[in-house]
């Protein structure tokens, strides 16, 4: 399951988490990030060993302003509490995987 964050909830689960976290960073209106959901979803079923989440980056303008996420989908991975990767751009179920 992908969890949806907010501002006040973003630092506690990503940046504060133990184990590794992968959030994707997307629009309602965003093309690519509709079509990236349910691969990012199909992943989030398959790997209980990652937490998954995603982040509006129109309701959520502070955490993508500190981040410097500028086009999306952006997907970053963060493990124990340091960012390991972050790219926009849509990615494939195996790309995404690898990365974890």
């Amino acid at each position: 399951m992908v969890t949806k964050l907010n501002s006040e909830n973003y630092e506690k689960e990503v940046m504060q988490s133990e184990g590794t976290v992968m959030v994707d960073f997307y629009a309602n209106w965003c093309g690519p990030c509709r079509a990236q959901a349910p691969i990012i979803e199909q992943l989030a079923k398959e790997r209980t060993d990652v937490k998954f989440f995603k982040v509006d980056v129109d309701e959520s303008v502070q955490i993508a302003a500190k981040l410097g996420i500028s086009s999306i989908p952006t997907i970053m991975v963060v493990k124990d509490g340091k960012v390991e990767y972050l790219r926009a751009g849509m990615m494939q179920k195996s790309q995404l995987n690898a990365l974890l």
